[in-house]
């Protein structure tokens, strides 16, 4: 990818603002409008996907449910978990959409291998997984050629929401996060550290360069 993309935190946000955001963008942008990636946490809210089963969403008490229109089930949003947004151009850069979940999926686990934490992706299921828990949560939907919904990575967050739901659709599926494997404590921390990575598998940073930065980030965390 060539353009370098627009970087933007934008902290604590609205759930169904900001999905309005994403398509109100991907409708609007043009054949030269440059991606961007959006980093955020979500006050708590159920979402659930196009093809989601509401026999998944067990107990969802006083917290919102949203149905939304990207790919996957039922997930969980909440203070403490990092959301990220990439909203890319895939038409254009040429990549297909596995080829891109694939590319999320790997800039977690080399996020987390960079704190010495085994995590694998699974082709089956797709998310990051430590230990058979799961770590990060993707669902995406593509319009015109253009990406948006994203990853959601736990970070120090209250996991027991999950407990409401089916995560992704999976009865049982145990939830875990980096604050309890050594890696980022905060959700900026860890915005930080996963944007180098990030940037090297969407192909917007060379290798070397983005090892360098990885490396920079490491140091100021």
């Amino acid at each position: 990818m060539s353009l370098a993309p627009v970087i933007r935190r934008l902290g604590l946000i609205e759930y169904e603002p900001t999905w309005r955001a994403m398509q109100r963008f991907t409708e609007e942008r043009g054949a030269a409008t440059p991606d961007e990636i959006w980093f955020l946490e979500h006050p708590p809210v159920f979402t659930l996907g196009v093809n989601a089963s509401r026999a998944h969403l067990l107990s969802p008490g006083a917290i919102p449910v949203v149905q939304v229109d990207r790919g996957g089930e039922v997930t969980y949003h909440g203070p403490g978990q990092l959301v990220v947004y990439p909203l890319v151009d895939l038409k254009r850069a040429g990549v297909a959409i596995r080829d891109f979940v694939t590319a999320l999926e790997r800039a977690v686990v080399d996020l987390a291998a960079q704190f010495g934490i085994r995590a694998e992706s699974r082709r089956s299921a797709p998310g990051v997984y430590v230990d058979g828990r799961k770590l990060a949560s993707l669902g995406v939907r593509v319009r015109r050629g253009g990406s948006y919904h994203g990853l959601a990575v736990n970070v120090a967050l209250d996991l027991t929401p999950f407990r409401r739901i089916n995560p992704c659709g999976y009865q049982g599926l145990e939830m875990t996060q980096l604050i309890e494997l050594g890696g980022p404590r905060t959700v900026s921390a860890c915005a930080r550290a996963l944007e180098p990575h990030l940037l090297r598998a969407l192909g917007y940073l060379p290798t070397a360069q983005a090892s360098a930065r990885a490396a920079a980030q490491a140091s100021a965390l």
